[in-house]
Order: C-alpha cells, then sequence, then structure tokens
C-alpha cells in the first residue's frame, strides 16, 4: 500500500509541514510525461523512508486549485519539481525527471529520519536549527519560502579571507552545516573553536564563489560571542558585526583600501533587534541587484562595540541556481527534443 499522500488543500500541506520533521514534496500534473516516468521511483522512495512524524511524502497536482496555490507559494514553475521540507523550511529543490539526483538529495536526508524515528520523532513545529547532525544543515533561522540554502554551490577551494586569526580553524568553518559549538553551552563559550575572529583589528574580509550563477535573496550571520562573566576583560570580548558591505562578482578578494573606495551592492548597518536568540540576523538583500551572481564579497567594515576583534560563527547565502522560469506558465522537463 502507497504511503504518499495526495494533498487536496493547501490548510492541509501547511498542517503536515508542521506535523512531520521532513516533507519530500511532489509537484507534478496528469499531462506531464516526465512526471509519470519518475512516479514509481518517487513511490519506492515514498514506501522505504515514509514515517508519521518524521518523514511525509507527498504529490501536489499542479492542476487542482489546492496544486495551484502551493505550487505559486514555492514558485514552482517547471514539471516535475521536486520540494524537500525539513521544520517547515526549504531544503533542496531538485527540478526535473532525473532519479539519480532525486535518489542522492533524499539519501542525505536519511540518517535524519533514521535518528529522529529512534527519537520518537519530532514533529515540524520545533526550530529551525533542529539539533545540527546529520545530513540536513543547521539553521540559525528560517529560510525564506521558495529559497535555499546555497552552501552546496560554494566553491570551497576558491574561499578566501582577509584578517582573520588563522590559528584555530579552516576557512570551511564558516560555512558548516553543523550546529556551532557555542550553542550547546551556556553563555556562548566553547573549548571546540569553530568560529572565526578577526586578526589585528575588527575589519574582515571574505570572499565566496560559486560554482554556478546564482541569485541572492537572503544573508544569514551567526555571531555568538562570550559573555563578560566567562574570565575576559571587556576589551578584549569579540563583537558581533555591525556595518557590513557586500560586493558581488569579483574574480578575488578585495584589499581593505580598494573596499573602503568601490561602491558596495549593498550596505547594511546591524542593530541589536536584529539578532534573534540563536545569534543569528537574517539580512534580506535588494534581489534586483543580486542577480547572475558568481561571487560576493563580504566586508565587516566595524563591530557592534569598542573590542578590536570581531566574531563570526556561521555564514548562509540563501537564494536559488540558474534561470528563473517565467510564473504563470508549468513546463515539462526531461523530454527529448521533439518528443
Amino acid at each position: 500500500m502507497s504511503k504518499t499522500i495526495t494533498i487536496s488543500s493547501r490548510e492541509q500541506f501547511s498542517e503536515l509541514l508542521k506535523s512531520s520533521s521532513i516533507v519530500v514534496a511532489d509537484f507534478y500534473a496528469d499531462w506531464c510525461g516526465p512526471c509519470k516516468q519518475i512516479a514509481p521511483f518517487f513511490e519506492q522512495l515514498s514506501r522505504q523512508l515514509s514515517q508519521p512524524g518524521v518523514a511525509t511524502f507527498v504529490k501536489i497536482n499542479t492542476e487542482t486549485e489546492a496544486g495551484k496555490q502551493v505550487g505559486a507559494e514555492y514558485a514552482v514553475t517547471s514539471l516535475p519539481t521536486f520540494i524537500l521540507f525539513r521544520h517547515g523550511s526549504v531544503v533542496e529543490q531538485v527540478r526535473g525527471s532525473d532519479p539519480r539526483r532525486l535518489q542522492a538529495v533524499v539519501e542525505q536526508l536519511a540518517s535524519d529520519i533514521e535518528k529522529a524515528g529512534q527519537s520518537g520523532g519530532g514533529g515540524g513545529s520545533s526550530s529551525a536549527s533542529g539539533s545540527g547532525s546529520g545530513g540536513l544543515a543547521w539553521r540559525g533561522a528560517d529560510l525564506p519560502r521558495g529559497y535555499t540554502d546555497l552552501s552546496d554551490v560554494i566553491n570551497i577551494p576558491g574561499l578566501d579571507w582577509s584578517n582573520v586569526d588563522e590559528s584555530v580553524f579552516s576557512k570551511r568553518t564558516l560555512y558548516s552545516r553543523e550546529k556551532p559549538s557555542a550553542l550547546n553551552k551556556s553563555g556562548g563559550a566553547s573549548d571546540s573553536k569553530d568560529w572565526i575572529e578577526s586578526d589585528t583589528d575588527e575589519q574582515v574580509m571574505l570572499y565566496v564563489p560559486f560554482n554556478a550563477t546564482v541569485k541572492l535573496h537572503t544573508l544569514q550571520i551567526t555571531s555568538l560571542p562570550p559573555t563578560e562573566d566567562e574570565d575576559e576583560d571587556e576589551d578584549e570580548l569579540p563583537m558581533r558585526p555591525k556595518t557590513i558591505k557586500i560586493f558581488t562578482n569579483r574574480p578575488h578578494i578585495l584589499d581593505f583600501s580598494e573596499a573602503e573606495d568601490t561602491q558596495a551592492t549593498q550596505e547594511i548597518e546591524l542593530g541589536e533587534d536584529d539578532w534573534n536568540k540563536d545569534g543569528t540576523a537574517n539580512i534580506g538583500l535588494r534581489f534586483v541587484r543580486f542577480q547572475n551572481v558568481t561571487s560576493v564579497v563580504i566586508f565587516v567594515v566595524d563591530g557592534d562595540g569598542d573590542s578590536e576583534k570581531v566574531r563570526l560563527d556561521r555564514i548562509r547565502l540563501i537564494g536559488e541556481t540558474g534561470e528563473k522560469r517565467e510564473m504563470g506558465k508549468l513546463e515539462k522537463i526531461g523530454d527529448e527534443p521533439g518528443e
């Protein structure tokens, strides 16, 4: 017997996102040949991995009223499209009838499904930050609907930075999918140094190239400096960033004088109210300025205090990859030309 749930209303889908830790949604149409080709494979994954309250596989017919509403909400413009949710937030999208791609993405969730099942489930109403273990990325803030975490398309070997104390971490630390160790202890302190701090002053320059052209929608920065009661001199405590400049499509990292004199794609100033309980600032970008992006430079100009050090625990770049098709016209993808 199939364990796949057919969505008949927008409210039904919203409730499933709240009640199931993981939801895998298949957006399809009856006229779509590639949708029919991959449907048996989707059913096979559903039979293997579905667990009540833990992992739910659903089918959404985009020709129905409910399907049109949900499809529009998540910017579904081609068929088939598979969207994977964790605690109600999009973690991945797969477009087209590509069983190997879909299986690879779902397999990333398999260990999390198994662990969640062993711990008795844990419906989707829990925090988006989650446990930080397994194949699913820890998040300090929810993803905006219709957009995904672009960590998988960051060109890790091409990462660069300036004025960073390199004695305790590697470049990939800042973009790790793991939950920051500081959140596992009270007060933000940790013996495991999985964050970065500036070196000679509070300024930090980060260069992030991508393996694909992307459109950036949101920047999420997590900063968890220790508190004053942790036996450190207040003047030596690292700060959260305050002023940030972002530059796009640079072939390499900028030097500090060049960044000071160059017009930024966007400049951001953060205040105390911008940081949530997990120490994350969710920064909306001017989307029209961040189209066709191949790299970004993130320049932390100053911090929110008098210290000479700034601390960064995690950075998430949120958006989409590739060209987005026009809204209002669903296309099938996967057929050979002429079919």
